[in-house]
């Protein structure tokens, strides 16, 4: 059984193919590397696999579940989280509610419009505790707009962790960080527990190397080389999409 599978998945927009035959296989507990030159179309993979795009052809299936058309909302019920390249978070609101929203999507009392959310204990519990997580409990009630740059990936991390996700998806969590940052993100990374599989998407095939079991190498929307990270880093069309030669 795969903890996420993609099948022959295509994409294009107008006369542009972005995602072409894509086939993916990750296994439970994995922690797999997608690298590839920009405009590879590493992001629209994620979009796709998340439902926030549809494919033209091909399918998905989360843990032998085929959730091809199951509506991106739902995705995250069946146990799927993910980050964003581009970090969208509520700047006016503390590092803790942002968690805590992030929470309530995935609770029947996102429907109450009378709902208090500072006085939904269990949910702003579970938030401090994904806050925890990842090193920043002692800021919770910190406006975010008061936090750094890393900071702020790592609440984005601790959204996606809070709903305790069997497939997690991260989209260039080191873009953007300085040397201090990535050290953080990277134990931050290796402390999530094998029962939690593990895909990101970096640029820089160096910065998350050592930290991947599997690497996939995409380059016009289509999967080049993926192997072992021996054999991505040997394989003499790695050296041609990052070296053009």
């Amino acid at each position: 059984m795969s903890a996420l599978a993609v099948n022959q998945l295509s994409k294009a927009f107008g006369g542009l193919r972005v995602t072409a035959d894509v086939n993916l296989a990750i296994e439970p507990g994995e922690r797999r590397l997608i690298i590839g030159p920009n405009g590879a179309g590493k992001t629209t993979l994620f979009n796709l696999i998340t439902g926030e795009i549809a494919p033209d052809s091909g399918s998905i299936a989360l843990f032998d579940r085929d959730i091809t058309r199951v509506a991106s909302h739902r995705r995250p019920h069946l146990g799927m989280a993910r980050t964003y390249q581009i970090i969208t978070l509520f700047d006016q609101d503390t590092i803790l509610r942002n968690v805590t929203l992030a929470l309530l999507g995935l609770s029947s009392k996102r429907w109450s419009l009378l709902a208090d959310l500072d006085r939904q204990r269990e949910l702003t519990e579970r938030a401090h505790a994904a806050l925890g997580r990842v090193g920043l409990a002692h800021l919770a009630d910190r406006p975010l707009a008061q936090t750094s740059y890393g900071e702020r990936r790592r609440v984005e991390i601790a959204m996606a962790l809070a709903q305790n996700p069997r497939v997690l998806l991260l989209d260039e969590p080191f873009a953007g960080l300085s040397i201090d940052e990535r050290r953080d993100v990277r134990a931050l990374l290796n402390a999530i527990p094998r029962e939690v599989t593990v895909v990101m998407i970096e640029h820089n095939m160096d910065v998350a190397l050592d930290w991947a079991e599997r690497i996939t190498l995409l380059h016009f929307g289509e999967v080049i080389v993926e192997g072992t990270r021996a054999e991505v880093v040997a394989d003499p069309r790695t050296r041609e999409v990052y070296l053009g030669r």
